[in-house]
């Protein structure tokens, strides 16, 4: 029993391709005996031909990444593209580098742990990029003997 025909019938009526029409394989009796377009539409109403729901890709697996990725996981060596500025630009590093180093030394200046002219002998080796963070200005301060003694 060939329903090809059939099938193309049905797919134009609903607007669909051939792929997507489905029959109900317990009423193929009356799908085999519809002749007309008119008979075609009456089983369509009847829910004997029906249009397939069309088949989209799952967004599951890229949602369940993005998750993983705001918390912080799938960030490795190996996913990273590009150099380092191209993640976090100079200018960025730089900022996050040298306000804490600043913040640290007004505390510093505050408590009377410095004296001024430390304090901006250090604000300009912090402007000029000399320490790597706010441990090696400790180090820096003990090393040369620069704490207010008491």
């Amino acid at each position: 029993m060939n329903l090809a025909n059939k099938k193309a019938i049905a797919a134009k009526i609903l607007k669909v391709g051939v792929n997507r029409v489905w029959f109900d394989p317990d009423r193929l009796d009356e799908i085999k005996d519809a002749l007309t377009k008119a008979d075609i539409r009456k089983l369509i109403k009847d829910f004997a031909i029906q249009a397939k729901p069309v088949k989209s890709i799952s967004r599951g697996r890229a949602r369940k990444k993005l998750e993983q990725k705001r918390k912080g996981r799938r960030k490795g060596p190996g996913s990273r593209k590009g150099k380092r500025t191209a993640r976090l630009s100079k200018k960025r590093a730089w900022i996050q580098r040298a306000r804490p180093q600043r913040e640290f030394i007004k505390m510093l200046r505050e408590k009377g742990l410095i004296t001024k002219k430390t304090y901006r002998m250090i604000y300009a080796k912090i402007k000029g990029g000399f320490f790597r963070s706010k441990r090696h200005i400790k180090l820096y301060l003990n090393e040369h003997n620069l704490f207010v003694k008491k």
